[in-house]
């Protein structure tokens, strides 16, 4: 995620505050530093870093942390309390009208943002939620724009309006309006045109389009990785054209990730999604509590279980949980089971939201890693996915030489087969009481050691 050098940079110096039985005003205030030094070379806005740093530091060397039983941990405590005033202490959605009117919403940014892609992801989560979007390409100078929110827009089951590239973004989204009244949709969005840069024709293009019609809700799209100059971006276009918020894309990337932190202080405007990856489903709420949470490594288990409830198939995960307590699962189950986690971010995705778990910046889990062991699988008939146990040393020569693998890997994918059922069988006696002790046990998700 874009905040793992941040994350891993606190947790050095929270770790610090924590090994000391008492602090001094010393203590905090060197640890502050490091803080700050942290957020700045996040990419963090200085001003806004000055003042965080000062609140900080006025609570935490106050009487009822410097005297506390855990003074570490109550300053830990405080740094969260405040990156969550920062980012906007509570959770803004977009605002709609009654499902019976139409809502307008404009959406705006620079080429390269991911704005197009963006809308489209919005239209899915307004479907999600019973709304009847349409989208509407007003994007006339890219014909590739179009014709890209209508694959988009197909793939979302959601309609796309369009008039080609010869009329006026403002007649187009008139047009699209009276369409939208006369076709029982209740949410219509606006993909306006991006530039490289922003430039007076831009501005006058919006406010075209909001002197044509009656705009909702402005919502610009901008690019995490460009830091800094994100919020100088949304700080331009909320004082030339006026936006009601804002949304993050590529905070997934290989990014300092300031401007998450620095957007809401400077602007005013909340952020209201954040992008993480390609895929239009990959688009979460921004909750502020929760990435206060993941920043300083504490884990984000609520947007965790929300992917799973919204990604995974409840039958099939009950139904391999089964297998697994009778230790009867399969090589078809584990393919199963790699599915549903790709669906949810993959591994490292995954593991980043657990608390604790959050990995290093210079170490990454690439599922690649696992196109190895799916490559053997698969070279498997059907039957013997099945039943491993039929699986002989010609068979294994077979499936080598159709994975491109040597036999080897195969007897080591099939050994760790073996262990992970003997484990199962263990777990499972234990959890009827057949072994030393009766106890409640999670059973593991994931088999072959994995």
């Amino acid at each position: 995620m874009a905040f793992d050098s941040l994350t891993e940079k606190l947790q050095n110096v929270f770790k610090n505050l924590r090994s000391k039985g008492r602090l001094t005003e010393e203590d905090v205030k060197s640890a502050l530093k490091e803080v700050k030094m942290a957020l700045l070379e996040a990419d963090v806005n200085f001003k806004v870093v000055k003042n965080f740093v000062k609140t900080v530091q006025e609570r935490a060397v106050g009487q009822d942390v410097m005297n506390s039983l855990t003074p570490g941990q109550m300053v830990v405590k405080l740094v969260n309390e405040e990156l969550i005033n920062l980012m906007g202490s509570e959770t803004t959605e977009i605002k709609l009208k009654p499902s019976s009117e139409i809502s307008v919403i404009l959406m705006c940014g620079l080429q390269g943002a991911g704005k197009t892609t963006t809308t489209a992801k919005i239209a899915g989560k307004l479907k999600s939620k019973g709304r009847n979007p349409l989208l509407v390409a007003c994007d006339v100078y890219r014909p590739a724009a179009i014709e890209q929110l209508q694959v988009n827009g197909t793939k979302q089951g959601v309609e796309v309006f369009s008039m080609g590239t010869n009329h006026k973004p403002a007649d187009i989204a008139k047009a699209a309006i009276e369409h939208a009244s006369k076709n029982n949709f209740n949410v219509v969005i606006l993909d306006t045109a991006g530039r490289l840069h922003i430039d007076e024709d831009m501005m006058t293009e919006l406010m075209e389009i909001k002197e044509s019609v009656n705009i909702d809700q402005s919502l610009l799209v901008v690019d995490a990785m460009t830091g800094q100059d994100a919020v100088n971006v949304a700080t331009t276009f909320n004082e030339k054209a006026g936006i009601d918020g804002v949304i993050l894309t590529k905070l997934d990337g290989d990014t300092r990730g300031g401007a998450a932190l620095s957007i809401k202080a400077v602007t005013g405007c909340p952020i209201l999604y954040v992008g993480m990856g390609e895929k239009l489903s990959d688009l979460e709420q921004f909750y502020p509590d929760r990435m206060a949470s993941r920043i300083l490594g504490m884990g984000d288990v609520l947007t965790l279980i929300e992917k799973a409830e919204a990604e995974l198939d409840q039958d099939k995960a009950k139904e391999i949980e089964r297998k697994f307590r009778k230790a009867e699962f399969d090589f078809n189950d584990f393919l199963d089971q790699m599915g549903q986690m790709k669906k949810m971010g993959g591994i490292q995705s995954i593991l980043n939201m657990l608390p604790g778990m959050g990995l290093p910046s210079d170490i990454e889990i690439d599922d690649d890693m696992f196109k190895g062991i799916e490559a053997i699988i698969y070279s498997m008939t059907y039957e013997e996915r099945g039943n491993p146990a039929i699986i002989n040393p010609s068979r294994k020569r077979r499936i080598a030489k159709g994975a491109g693998v040597d036999i080897s890997e195969v007897n080591k994918l099939m050994k760790q087969y073996e262990q992970s059922k003997k484990m199962m069988k263990q777990m499972s006696g234990m959890m009827s009481g057949k072994g030393k002790k009766k106890g409640r046990f999670s059973m593991p998700k994931l088999p072959f050691g994995l």
